[in-house]
């Protein structure tokens, strides 16, 4: 058996750590994993990139970014019988729980949480493939949206970066 390879990244403030979060599933709960994340690390002063492709591309789209929903179905965390899931009705259920027990905590919705990242100095990128893919423009997406660039532009900027795959 191998050893564990654990990354350092130094303790002191002037480190440069960099966390680089790739979002790639645009439902309501994979949404707030990264936020969550990402605004820990700028809270230790660690530089942080989001890069949104594929179907993470919906959480800074703004046609959809303020309709996120959350599925049960598949989802065994949610402690509900598999065969629930897919009935009708079950999605907007969660998806009005999820939010009601994130709003008990004062956790900001999708948008508001954009802005929070943005406004510590978080970078937001968006994918070239997942624009063309979409037929979407910087335009159509949250005003945050530092550029749209393609996965190299991506790899290269977060040279040494922790890197997280939500």
């Amino acid at each position: 058996m191998s050893d564990m390879i654990v990354p350092s990244f130094g303790n002191d403030e002037d480190s440069g750590r960099k966390l680089a979060i790739i979002c790639s599933k645009g439902s309501l709960d994979m949404a707030y994993p990264a936020f969550i994340l990402g605004n820990a690390a700028l809270g230790e002063g660690i530089a942080v990139d989001l890069f949104f492709t594929f179907w993470g591309f919906d959480i800074i789209n703004n046609k959809t970014m303020d309709h996120l929903k959350f599925s049960p179905v598949g989802n065994t965390a949610t402690h509900m019988p598999a065969a629930l899931g897919p009935l009708p009705g079950v999605t907007s259920f969660a998806t009005h729980s999820l939010k009601k027990s994130l709003a008990e905590l004062d956790v900001p919705e999708v948008r508001d949480f954009l802005d929070l990242l943005k406004d510590s100095g978080a970078n937001i990128w968006a994918c070239q493939l997942s624009a063309d893919m979409n037929h979407l423009v910087k335009e159509d997406l949250y005003e945050g949206v530092d550029a749209i660039i393609n996965a190299s532009a991506f790899i290269e900027m977060t040279d040494g970066a922790q890197l997280l795959f939500i």
